[in-house]
């Protein structure tokens, strides 16, 4: 993402109380347990290593959407 990376974004959704309640699935390419960490610490919900199925990314949208 030009001028911003996911991190970023997502500790910027999490942060604001317009977007706050949006769940964030991120999905990288970067696959050390401490990506995962630092994704989740910033807000995240859950965090998917590339490549993923739209079946993938689906389940864990609901899952999120049920636990939200």
């Amino acid at each position: 993402m030009p001028g911003i990376d996911g991190f970023r974004a997502t500790r910027t959704l999490s942060n604001d109380p317009a977007t706050r309640a949006i769940p964030v699935i991120m999905v990288s390419s970067k696959n050390q347990e401490s990506d995962r960490y630092w994704g989740m610490r910033q807000g995240a919900v859950d965090f998917l290593v590339k490549p993923v199925t739209p079946a993938q990314l689906v389940e864990k949208a609901q899952a999120a959407l049920l636990t939200g």
